[in-house]
C-alpha cells in the first residue's frame, strides 16, 4: 500500500473510533472517564496530524492559485510603504 493510502485507511479509522466513543460515552454521562476518553481520541487524531501533516479539506485543495502580475505599478501604490526591514525612507 503506498502512504497515501495508509494515511486515509488510518485517518477512517480515527474518525470510526471517535464515532464508536460518543456511542458509549452517551450511556455514562459527563464523567471524568468520558473527558479522558474524548481527549485520547482527540490526542490520535492530532497525532495522526502532526506525523502526517494536516488533512486538507475539499474546499482547500480546490481553490485556484491566485496569479500576481510582475509589471510596474503606479509610484503612488508604494507611497507610506516600507521597505522590508529596514525602515522608511522619505
Amino acid at each position: 500500500m503506498s502512504l497515501d493510502t495508509d494515511v486515509t485507511t488510518a485517518r477512517a479509522a480515527v474518525r470510526a473510533l471517535e464515532q464508536a466513543c460518543m456511542k458509549v460515552t452517551k450511556h455514562f454521562g459527563e464523567t471524568v472517564d468520558v473527558r479522558r476518553l474524548r481527549g485520547d481520541v482527540r490526542r490520535l487524531h492530532d497525532d495522526l496530524d502532526l506525523l502526517c501533516g494536516a488533512e486538507q479539506s475539499a474546499s482547500a485543495a480546490a481553490r485556484p492559485l491566485e496569479i500576481i502580475e510582475d509589471r510596474d505599478y503606479e509610484p503612488g501604490f508604494w507611497r507610506d510603504a516600507e521597505d522590508e526591514g529596514l525602515g522608511h525612507h522619505p
